[in-house]
């Protein structure tokens, strides 16, 4: 089983950043598939973004310029740097992985990940 730890959230202003980090253990992180969602209050989780076991990765269109996911193998820690945010972004961010022998093949949805972190709130004020 895979152990995840986020940090890094916080409160920032509209237009600043944040980076997120994603400690694993239990399993090295090239091996897994990892991905970041959001949930905002009210709102189903979603999507941000996600790195496949071949480093491959992929965003959600409201992302995609602003947010970089990257991984530290000797770390073995996930990033997610985020910069020019919006208010729409304010949410708790969870950080996910998932076991898989293929270097190249993207999991997108949150039910096909099977180990989650405790989730760190990011808030964005306008």
């Amino acid at each position: 089983q895979v152990q995840l730890v986020e940090s890094g959230g916080g409160l920032v202003q509209a237009g600043g950043s944040l980076r997120l980090s994603c400690a694993a253990s239990g399993r090295a992180i090239s091996s897994l598939a990892m991905g970041w969602f959001r949930q905002a209050p009210g709102k189903q989780r979603e999507l941000v973004t996600t790195i496949t076991s071949g480093a491959n990765t992929n965003y959600a269109d409201s992302v995609k310029d602003r947010f970089t996911i990257s991984r530290d193998n000797a770390e073995n820690t996930v990033y997610l740097q985020m910069n020019s945010l919006k208010p729409e972004d304010t949410g708790v961010y969870y950080c996910a992985a998932r076991r898989t022998l293929f270097l190249s093949v993207r999991y997108v949805s949150w039910d096909q990940y099977d180990s989650w972190g405790q989730g760190t709130q990011v808030t964005v004020s306008s």
